[in-house]
């Protein structure tokens, strides 16, 4: 019992932040970067045409770059204080200044890609930032609690270097701004999606922290105004966090269902003389597997057991849709034909690669045999001597 209570003792010891945090610095430090003026206006221009130009062209390390300079982050964290602490005003000046800096990035990286001549044919940059996933949400969420620890600790580190390239909120903001230019939702809603969840997750991080870190409460002369603020602010809070919540689970279900399906594609393939040569994985809550199949055409009872071998997978078969792209026997289409084909030289491939595979395996029997036995260690220091 003693050796439990030594280790209990010393993980509370080495975890315990005690006397390390100064939460009333913190408070004026955040307060301090919320505003939107002076060095911060030009800090923000900088950092949008940085941003733009690495996903115009591609280069992650001008994208870093961009993320460390951008000032975005101030007041998304003054807001989660501001929500914490019962500030109302606090709240109004970092939602304003962060939806003025929100506008004029979009609209800035906008008049970039309108006038930039370089197109790319794979911009895997920028389409890096259309796809969120729960993954973007944990990092948003521990990147907070990170930022605002990092923000309330006396002796300051780089932490928010990090936080600022782990969250990476200037490039989504670019990225619709791209989108805008192009007239592409694809990547306006979903860089937009990113960048939302970005802030919100860092808010209510910073929000949670504020509250286990007892900063001070704001004071209000009028007891009826502070119970009317702090009304407000908490239906704030919950208008916040109940979305964020139930994305959070919509996304771990989006998830799974394409985990699901990646694997129950990668090992059920071929069925009789049908092959499913292609496949969408469909996102949110209502997305579906659709599966195109060609060969010849399925039957009921062929689709059935599509279908059933997908439900082993946990993809239900209100989720599962079939294209079948195969040749029926009273057929004679020619676009039919091309696909019959295309299924017949994937089978010669096939059957090719398990005739090679064969060949080497028996080769490496053949050479495994030819190799002599390893002599035997002599154990004996004295042999006899003829």
């Amino acid at each position: 019992m003693s050796v439990w209570n030594s280790l209990r003792t010393y993980l509370s010891d080495t975890t315990s932040l005690g006397d390390q945090l100064d939460t009333s610095a913190a408070a004026a430090g955040i307060r301090r970067n919320i505003h939107f003026r002076g060095p911060n206006v030009w800090i923000l221009a900088f950092s949008i045409i940085i941003a733009s130009v690495g996903l115009n062209v591609n280069s992650t390390a001008v994208i870093i770059g961009a993320m460390l300079i951008s000032p975005l982050m101030g007041p998304i964290i003054g807001l989660g204080l501001g929500l914490g602490i019962n500030d109302a005003k606090l709240i109004g000046d970092a939602l304003r200044n962060l939806l003025v800096m929100v506008f004029i990035s979009l609209l800035a990286s906008c008049i970039y890609f309108l006038l930039s001549p370089l197109n790319l044919a794979a911009p895997t940059e920028l389409e890096a930032r259309t796809s969120p996933s729960i993954y973007d949400v944990l990092i948003a969420l521990f990147g907070g609690f990170a930022g605002i620890l990092e923000q309330a600790r006396k002796e300051k580190g780089t932490v928010l270097s990090g936080v600022a390239i782990a969250t990476a909120l200037m490039p989504p903001l670019c990225t619709a701004g791209y989108g805008l230019a192009k007239w592409n939702g694809h990547f306006f809603f979903g860089a937009m999606g990113l960048f939302v969840i970005n802030a919100v997750f860092i808010t209510l991080a910073t929000y949670l922290s504020v509250k286990y870190f007892h900063f001070r409460i704001a004071q209000y002369e009028d007891e009826r105004t502070g119970r009317r603020t702090r009304r407000l602010i908490t239906a704030a809070v919950l208008l916040v966090t109940i979305p964020s919540v139930w994305s959070a689970i919509t996304m771990i279900k989006s998830n799974n269902f394409a985990v699901a399906s990646e694997q129950f594609i990668s090992e059920n393939r071929v069925y009789g003389k049908s092959y499913i040569y292609d496949y969408r994985v469909g996102k949110g809550r209502h997305g579906v597997l659709s599966l195109y199949v060609t060969g010849e055409a399925l039957g009921p009872v062929e689709k059935l057991d599509i279908i059933e071998a997908a439900g082993k997978y946990g993809i239900p078969a209100s989720k599962v849709e079939i294209i079948d792209k195969g040749l029926a026997s009273d057929k004679t289409d020619a676009s039919d034909k091309i696909m019959l084909g295309i299924y017949d030289r994937l089978e010669a491939q096939i059957a090719r690669k398990d005739s090679t595979i064969r060949a080497l395996r028996l080769r490496i029997e053949q050479l495994e045999a030819a190799i002599p036995p390893a002599p035997a260690d002599s154990t004996d220091t004295n042999p006899a001597k003829p």
